[in-house]
């Protein structure tokens, strides 16, 4: 039998489960998700290679034009509300909240010029992912060996509270109306990507990070509750979707 008639049934039948089954437009439409993840990096290293010559914070620019681009696949809009609060307060450390594999997008639509970005270690080797990642100047840790991590995330931390560096939290509302893992089900919709005012630090020590994590962690609680549906529509819970950005 030849291939391409094979290919041609197959596709067919794959069009046909996506229209009857949503479980199968859901798991459709991550797969898309993840072949544009490598394509485009693939695409993007090959673009940063040429523009900047290898690894530099400044091939972020080009990386978050094309991760932008993304959301008109999936129908989704970003709305994002007070911008110029990152353009303020640099510069800072920025904090996210975590949902899913489409928080890169909500990211990358207000990522400031030349801002380095934490990833954990496995990423670096997602083939051309890892490689763009790399080239956009990522510092990747190990989060398995938590003394590398720790020492990371120390020396950042004694650096922010010498250099009194302000903390700018950004809020993603939830994605639970048009994505749903449990469900199953991913449409388009919109996302609400608010800049929260910076958080100083100015004065703060060490001892006093415990409650500057707590004071950022109910602004930013409530500020996703606010800007998401109600949790009868969406199924938002109090702390869904605020956890720690990977």
């Amino acid at each position: 039998m030849e291939l391409w008639p094979c290919l041609a049934a197959a596709l067919l039948l794959l069009l046909l489960l996506v229209q009857l089954s949503r479980a199968a437009e859901f798991y459709a439409k991550v797969a898309l998700y993840c072949a544009l993840c490598f394509t485009v990096s693939a695409v993007a290293s090959l673009v940063c290679l040429l523009r900047h010559g290898g690894r530099t914070v400044e091939n972020m620019s080009i990386i978050g034009w094309f991760v932008r681009s993304f959301k008109y696949f999936y129908g989704l809009r970003f709305e994002v509300r007070d911008p110029r609060r990152l353009q303020e307060a640099r510069p800072c450390v920025i904090v996210s909240n975590h949902q899913s594999i489409l928080d890169m997008m909500g990211l990358m639509e207000v990522l400031p010029e030349r801002c380095v970005q934490i990833a954990k270690r496995e990423l670096l080797f997602l083939g051309p992912v890892g490689l763009i990642m790399y080239l956009g100047g990522v510092f990747f840790i190990n989060r398995q060996r938590s003394s590398t991590a720790m020492t990371v995330m120390a020396d950042l931390g004694e650096r922010m509270v010498r250099e009194n560096v302000p903390i700018v939290p950004v809020v993603y509302s939830s994605f639970s109306s048009f994505y749903n893992t449990k469900k199953k089900f991913f449409t388009s919709g919109t996302v609400t990507v608010q800049v929260l005012e910076a958080i100083p630090t100015s004065g703060l020590t060490a001892a006093d990070v415990p409650a500057l994590v707590d004071t950022c962690h109910r602004a930013m609680r409530t500020t996703f509750l606010h800007i998401s549906k109600t949790p009868q529509e969406n199924g938002a819970t109090a702390g869904s979707g605020v956890q720690p950005a990977q």
